[in-house]
């Protein structure tokens, strides 16, 4: 999460348009990730039922970060990464239907406190309304392809799922710049801050945590991860006032709905704790 959280200030850093950023951060990582695959001597054989089911997980993150870091283009990180704690609610709700258990009361109302909070920001921050938009979209995305991630790393390696997925999103992506008609010679004209930004984007915030996110999901829970991943929201935020000065850009009741979201993400943490006590005293009566 920590290295997360850096993701969102280099998405302001890189001047690159949002179709430039994206499709080179995830072709780097593609480059690498097989680069791994096959020195490691992974077996990269898999069905066609998975494929079909891979490339969908891996449209669905393309759209993620289409929409997440346009939303950094059309607002700010502060103002994103809070939209993005939304995405606990959607987790609350994703997770108990695919994954067919019984909806936690609390896991809901942490989720409507979360967006109570992000409404409070909304009506405060009326000029970002856009960014917050988008960066809701990005939340839905980003649970949704976390539970799908957790159904698949069962039978798949983390590195195998990883490769994937991105490709079936660069290739999805790339399509569709080339139906737009931008897919040409000055659609590889990079500035230098462009390239230094993606080589980080790519190396140290892409390959190593969205291989290590997915190999997670096979020991902990869809919503654990999603609500983990807010605390990028607080990393996101502390590095956008350390970089950017975004405090000056904000009103200062902003900080009262990033204050409730952190308590909301701490205060889940020890109500599972809480009914993870309790349950086997229920087994035991």
């Amino acid at each position: 999460m920590f290295i997360w959280g850096f993701s969102p200030v280099l998405g302001r850093f890189i001047a690159a348009d949002i179709w430039q950023l994206v499709w080179f951060r995830i072709l780097i990582a593609v480059a690498v990730i097989f680069l791994f695959l096959i020195i490691s001597k992974h077996d990269l054989k898999i069905t066609r039922i998975q494929l079909l089911k891979l490339t969908g997980i891996g449209l669905i993150i393309m759209l993620h970060w289409l929409a997440f870091y346009g939303a950094i283009k059309v607002s700010n990180i502060s103002v994103t990464m809070v939209a993005f704690s939304s995405a606990t609610l959607f987790s609350s709700i994703i997770e108990p239907i695919l994954f067919q258990r019984a909806v936690r009361l609390y896991e809901v109302i942490i989720g409507l406190t979360i967006v109570a909070a992000i409404v409070l920001i909304f009506s405060i921050e009326t000029e970002f309304w856009l960014g917050i938009l988008l960066g809701i979209f990005a939340a839905f995305s980003s649970a949704l392809f976390s539970v799908f991630n957790s159904i698949m790393a069962r039978d798949l390696r983390s590195g195998v799922i990883s490769f994937y997925e991105l490709t079936a999103a660069l290739m999805g992506l790339t399509l569709f710049i080339i139906i737009r008609g931008d897919f040409n010679s000055g659609f590889f004209v990079l500035d230098q801050n462009s390239v230094i930004g993606l080589l980080l984007l790519s190396l140290v915030c892409t390959v190593f945590p969205f291989i290590a996110a997915v190999n997670l999901s096979k020991y902990i829970s869809p919503y654990t991860i999603v609500l983990t991943v807010n605390l990028e929201t607080v990393y996101g935020i502390i590095w956008a006032i350390v970089f950017y000065a975004e405090n000056k850009e904000v009103k200062p009741t902003f900080y009262i709905g990033v204050l409730i979201i952190v308590i909301a993400i701490f205060l889940n943490s020890y109500l599972r704790k809480f009914s993870e006590k309790k349950a086997p005293k229920k087994l035991q009566a």
